[in-house]
């Protein structure tokens, strides 16, 4: 493989890393911040609990689709699994860091 291959292949890994690690904080974010309105009624008005359970699946549901579309080796395509730090695919073993 050559150095420019490896090179795109690390900057793909970064920008599937980042945007990885914002759909993570957007979606603790989302899942909080409804906990939140259900403990405290007053702070936005009345929403039913139904709502923001709705809103919680909604939010984990879409994390986890993006999840498995976003999280993949750049070079095999293979799904990463759960560590966000990863060095090298499991699969190809294509060095990502």
């Amino acid at each position: 493989m050559k150095k420019k291959d490896t090179d795109k292949i690390k900057q793909e890994f970064r920008m599937r890393q980042n945007r990885q690690i914002a759909a993570i904080t957007v979606a603790m974010f989302i899942v909080l911040l409804s906990a939140v309105i259900h403990m405290r009624p007053g702070l936005v008005g009345a929403v039913s609990r139904q709502t923001l359970f709705g809103l919680q699946v909604i939010s984990i549901v879409a994390f986890i689709g993006f999840s498995a579309y976003n999280w993949r080796c750049p070079n095999c395509g293979k799904y990463l699994g759960g560590d966000l730090y990863r060095r090298h695919c499991r699969k190809c073993g294509t060095r990502l860091q």
